[in-house]
């Protein structure tokens, strides 16, 4: 049987781009439908399996919930999170920093998210971490932080210095990063597509000051649209496409999104909404802190330390990226994702993830109704 192949680009475009990539957004209450702030990160990195652990507080530090690589049995490097006491953060790789500074010892970025997560309470206590800390950090990145007073900021960052962009001075309420840094090398990184088709798929959501965690988790991640070839593929009834400038790419292994309490709201009641594996294929789960709050299927249980979700969506996924051979593993096969016949993962798990956030929403009622009746409102302080 004869396939016609559709190129979204021409195989002189496709180009080796950075393996730790990422496209992520801060978005403050005024653009949400409910007032409460979002972070948002949809990973890419070639650790494909990826999982979600509770850390309980010990020693002074604080409890933290945040999403691990499977291979890192001791939770080194946390690669996106929040705390009991409502901070939140993740990074995107930057590749516009340091230029040739001579340090070697590079790419320790989750460790240093982690550390912040068992001591940070707000995007103050982060800045004073990244001033206080020895130099040079091995790290270059842009660390997206939010805190329960509504605080938000991006911490451009390389292993000498930092460049602050808070929420507050953002014009029109948010802030977008992918794989270069606004005060880096000017053209220099990546993720320059993937920079203008966030702009372009969340414009409509800013106008209309509606953006909910389902916009990230089910619309970006899972939207193959290119804003530099002005198109949407969709849903355009192509079968095969290059993977090459889209949100969602084959070494994309979740979408997360912490969405933030409302100032002077418990803590306890920041949510980490989390379509673990490849998103277009995974169904969305809530996580909170504090017992039972991570769903088992989420975390590293089985022999090699896999979350049995991610393993369960990498088998969908395979059936995605079916062409082992040669550069293969470059073709999506984009009507497994999207078909005439309604039964794409994306169309199918599109249906499951509106109960899903629905369940959890209800469950957060819940949550916010017995924290109320408790009379013991969890304070942000240490």
């Amino acid at each position: 049987m004869t396939r016609k192949l559709i190129f979204a680009l021409t195989a002189v475009m496709v180009a080796a781009a950075a393996a730790d990539a990422c496209t992520s957004a801060i978005v403050s209450g005024k653009l949400t439908a409910n007032g409460r702030p979002l972070l948002w990160k949809n990973r890419d990195t070639n650790d494909l399996n990826n999982r979600v652990e509770r850390i309980q507080a010990h020693d002074g530090l604080l409890e933290f919930v945040a999403l691990f690589d499977a291979r890192d049995t001791r939770d080194t490097a946390a690669w996106m999170g929040f705390n009991t006491a409502g901070f939140a953060i993740m990074n995107t790789a930057s590749y516009n920093l340091n230029g040739d500074d001579g340090v070697t010892n590079m790419d320790r970025e989750g460790e240093l998210m982690r550390y912040a997560l068992e001591r940070c309470t707000t995007v103050d206590d982060f800045e004073a971490l990244l001033k206080t800390l020895p130099k040079p950090l091995g790290v270059e990145a842009n660390f997206g932080v939010i805190d329960a007073a509504g605080g938000g900021a991006y911490f451009e960052t390389g292993n000498f210095k930092y460049v602050k962009y808070d929420l507050a001075d953002a014009a029109d309420g948010i802030l977008m990063r992918t794989n270069f840094s606004m005060s880096g090398t000017q053209d220099k990184g990546f993720g320059y597509v993937r920079f203008d088709n966030e702009t372009a798929l969340l414009r409509p959501h800013i106008a209309a000051r509606d953006i909910t965690p389902a916009v990230f988790t089910e619309e970006l991640s899972r939207t193959f649209y290119n804003a530099l070839l002005g198109k949407d593929y969709t849903r355009g009834g192509d079968e095969w496409l290059v993977d090459q400038g889209f949100i969602p790419r084959r070494i994309s292994t979740a979408s997360v999104v912490v969405e933030g309490v409302l100032p002077g709201e418990d803590s306890r009641l920041t949510t980490m909404w989390i379509a673990l594996g490849y998103p277009p294929c995974a169904e969305v789960y809530p996580v909170w802190t504090g017992d039972g709050g991570v769903a088992p299927e989420l975390t590293g249980t089985t022999p090699d330390n896999h979350s049995v979700q991610c393993d369960r969506v990498n088998k969908r996924k395979a059936e995605v990226f079916p062409v082992e051979r040669g550069n293969g593993q470059e073709y999506i096969n984009l009507s497994k994702l999207y078909n005439n016949e309604g039964t794409g993962y994306c169309q199918l798990l599109t249906l499951e993830n509106r109960k899903a956030y629905q369940r959890g929403y209800e469950e957060i009622a819940k949550r916010r109704a017995a924290f109320a009746r408790g009379g013991s409102k969890k304070k942000t302080g240490k």
